[in-house]
């Protein structure tokens, strides 16, 4: 009898049930594949860990879509009814979820909410990165609550605060560009950050150590760290700590405010 290896999994399974499967994204990890060729990404390995499932008629959706570099919550549903009751939910605003972001500087209040239009910014002005969001009164609605967790003097980098996110609509990159327009942009963010050269010059070159001088970390310190739907008339919930790499560098401190 020939006894199959377990399969080596690159993130953490937080939860299944018969239709769903929620799990802990790591940095990095391509979402789905973007050309042919490319490399592995999560759906590649969830049809792998869910081929019994697939070869009796099932599928592999992803409900939520995280960044490559954005860790966290992801939902998946295991076959076609599943996926259209939780994609009817993602789009009636029935799934709620949460984010922590590590942020540049103190930001002015320890809460407030950003009720600011975006849209991607090359079609209304020139941009050097096609998928660039800003803030723009042409946008679509987009509103994101914001609140103080922690704020530190961090041992190299001066000030900077952890915040916890909700956003209360689902656009492109709205943490990300809500938190800038407010002056604190998320640490290590390469569009949104300091220059939007960081990313140009990471297209090019890849991660450098100049890189690291202005960015101070390989990602944009942003977690999916709450989702909750209700499927079935249950409700499900999951949550997520701080992964390590950015509990670390928080926590890198002289003095905690």
């Amino acid at each position: 009898m020939v006894v199959q290896a377990p399969i080596q999994l690159p993130f953490r399974i937080l939860d299944e049930t018969a239709d769903l499967i929620a799990i802990e994204k790591p940095p990095f990890l391509l979402i789905h594949p973007s050309k042919p060729g490319g490399p592995v990404t999560l759906w590649d390995h969830l049809r792998e860990l869910l081929a019994y499932e697939i070869a009796s008629g099932g599928q592999v959706s992803l409900i939520n879509r995280l960044d490559r570099e954005t860790s966290g919550i992801v939902l998946v549903a295991k076959n076609a009814p599943a996926a259209r009751v939780c994609s009817m939910a993602m789009a009636g605003g029935g799934i709620d979820k949460e984010y922590f972001a590590i942020v540049v500087g103190w930001p002015d209040s320890n809460e407030w909410s950003v009720q600011e239009p975006i849209l991607r910014l090359g079609e209304v002005e020139h941009s050097r990165i096609w998928l660039k969001r800003g803030v723009h009164p042409m946008g679509i609605s987009a509103h994101t609550d914001f609140r103080v967790m922690e704020r530190v003097n961090h041992a190299k980098h001066g000030r900077m605060a952890l915040v916890h996110c909700i956003p209360h609509t689902g656009r492109t990159h709205q943490i990300r560009v809500h938190l800038a327009h407010s002056g604190c942009p998320v640490v290590g963010d390469k569009i949104y950050g300091p220059s939007d050269r960081c990313y140009l010059e990471f297209i090019e070159t890849g991660w450098s150590k100049s890189l690291e001088e202005r960015l101070w970390l390989p990602r944009h310190a942003l977690h999916s760290c709450s989702l909750r739907v209700t499927f079935g008339e249950v409700r499900y919930a999951w949550r997520t700590d701080l992964p390590e790499d950015l509990r670390s560098f928080f926590h890198e401190s002289d003095l905690a405010s």
